[in-house]
């Protein structure tokens, strides 16, 4: 049998907008609570949100903005954040996210390549003049012309935009709703740029239907109602925070937590405590640092049932302690890539421990995934490793203005190419071996860092460990185990590591290099950008020999 699961579903796919979406939803759930912004306690219930969404809206359209346009936002999570993608979604913009950590030539690059008219921009902090290269893009002459401060409420803030629309009257909600009227659930309405580790990133272009389907059949199998609070520590300009979690909450009645402008692990956990979170997010580095807090034990984490844990493999270890430590007994994994939405696959609620620990689950409804040869293109029988493929509604409709780079990632039948080695077994779970550029060939044999890394983490020293490849003259390559030690644990070495694994691995997949980090190069979005590991390990060895075993 070959590697190959649909999942057909007796929950149709929702045929509305995004702003259809919310509203009957804010119709359903008014005095509900909605959105919780923790660092400046404020609250909305859905019908306040509802309100503020469409004088945001209403404020675009009386600034011209027209349906196609397309919106930039540039922050760090905020209420506003939430507003601003509701309000967009409405007047029929396209939201351009622009990673918070871009600095003044990505900026540019971005403003530039989607064509962007307007930015909405977090006021400067210590970390980025976000003001100042904002008006350097404006200034630079190309697309942009007009910019709206997230702080403030003077002419060029965000509340004078809000106020623009409320002062608007009916004359303004009318055109509104004419303008929503004309949308449609294939439109563009968003374009989210791949964090890409060479070169300029690709916007990858979706539509209402793309992510409110993915986020409401997400929220779906969390089991999401009106009671649930779901506490997002991840960033709302990367799909996680604002599919997985606003989208997949916002379509189900539950309230959206919003712990701090960026990660924190003391200030995730007190908001849990503080609003009785039954659900919280994250990639796994961000349930390591909540788990390694000193005072971890003081947060009551009662209220918890379920969350997410996605952006890179999960270590086995670690979602255990999560289940045990952090009440969390119907945590799901997601996993999936921006240009699909992003969820391809999923656990459920009912999945064994084993399931959630060894697999990333099985196919989304409405969806359909293969394994295939990556040289062929042909699917492999269950069991054997090969690239994951996706096809189906949460496809990307291309990536802005780049046909050919989009020609390359859609084949001609429809399937998504995630460039992710995996393994389907014939139950339809699967779960990912890395992808195809980390996969490591020494001596001629295929290795997959996930296998070592998931022992490596049974080592009483390890908290957390990536395994590269680094170029050797006599096998090609050679592994090496990048660990950050448990504090107050002895390091271990590379004879420690290789003493460890002995009996236990395949001598080939024993590293015979050993690093010893604090911490690892990470994406926003919290993917380990192993690209830079291995240049940096490239460049030590060349300039000190690290330690090395035979």
């Amino acid at each position: 049998m070959s590697s190959y699961a649909a999942s057909p579903s007796q929950v149709p796919l929702l045929e509305e907008t995004i702003g259809a979406n919310f509203e009957r939803t804010a119709r359903r759930f008014p005095a509900a609570p909605a959105l919780i912004d923790v660092p400046t306690g404020r609250t909305w219930t859905y019908a306040e949100l509802n309100a503020d969404v469409n004088d945001v809206a209403a404020g675009l359209l009386s600034r011209g903005v027209q349906a196609g346009d397309r919106v930039g936002i540039w922050s760090q999570n905020c209420a506003e954040w939430t507003v601003a993608q509701y309000a967009t979604a409405k007047a029929g913009a396209i939201l351009v996210n622009v990673n918070p950590a871009y600095r003044q030539h990505e900026l540019d690059f971005v403003v530039k390549q989607s064509g962007m008219q307007m930015l909405l921009t977090a006021p400067s902090d210590r970390r980025s003049g976000y003001e100042e290269m904002a008006q350097a893009a404006l200034q630079a002459g190309e697309s942009l012309t007009d910019l709206v401060f997230l702080s403030g409420d003077g002419a060029g803030s965000f509340t004078a935009l809000a106020r623009e629309g409320r002062e608007s009257g009916a004359a303004g909600q009318d055109a509104l709703a004419e303008r929503m009227a004309g949308l449609k659930p294939g439109d563009p309405i968003n374009i989210q740029y791949t964090s890409g580790t060479t070169g300029f990133p690709k916007g990858a272009t979706l539509t209402h239907s793309n992510i409110l389907n993915n986020g409401y059949f997400i929220g779906e199998l969390l089991g999401y109602t009106e009671a649930d609070r779901v506490v997002l520590p991840v960033p709302f300009y990367h799909c996680f925070g604002m599919v997985i979690g606003n989208l997949a909450a916002l379509s189900h009645g539950a309230a959206t937590v919003v712990p701090s402008r960026m990660f924190d692990a003391s200030a995730a956990l007190a908001a849990v405590e503080m609003h009785r979170g039954t659900s919280l997010y994250g990639v796994p580095t961000m349930f390591i640092a909540e788990l390694g807090l000193p005072d971890f034990g003081r947060y009551d984490l009662s209220t918890l049932r379920t969350g997410v844990m996605a952006g890179s493999p999960c270590p086995e270890e670690i979602m255990k302690r999560v289940i045990d430590e952090m009440n969390m007994a119907e945590v799901a994994i997601c996993y999936g890539m921006t240009e699909t939405s992003p969820v391809s696959t999923m656990t459920v609620r009912g999945d064994s421990l084993d399931r959630r620990t060894r697999t990333v689950g099985r196919t989304m409804p409405h969806l359909e995934s293969q394994v295939v040869d990556p040289g062929t293109g042909k699917q492999v029988p269950f069991g054997d490793i090969g690239e994951l493929c996706t096809r189906g509604y949460s496809v990307m409709a291309g990536y802005w203005n780049q046909p050919e780079a989009t020609a390359g990632a859609i084949d001609p039948e429809g399937w998504m190419h995630t460039g992710d080695l995996a393994r389907m077994d014939e139950d339809g779970y699967v779960s990912v071996e890395g992808r195809i550029k980390d996969m490591v060939i020494r001596g001629g044999e295929n290795i997959y860092p996930r296998e070592i890394e998931e022992f490596l983490y049974t080592h009483p020293s390890i908290q957390d460990v990536q395994v590269i490849g680094v170029p050797d003259e006599r096998y090609g390559e050679e592994l090496m185990a990048c660990i950050i030690p448990v504090p107050g644990e002895p390091e271990p070495d590379a004879e420690a590591i290789a003493d460890f694994c002995r009996g236990q691995l395949a001598h080939y997949k024993i590293p015979r290099y050993v690093q010893i980090r604090v911490s690892f190069p990470m994406t926003v979005s919290g993917k380990i950008r192993k690209v830079a590991m291995r240049e940096e390990a490239i460049g030590l060895l060349a300039g000190t020999g690290t330690p090395a075993v035979s």
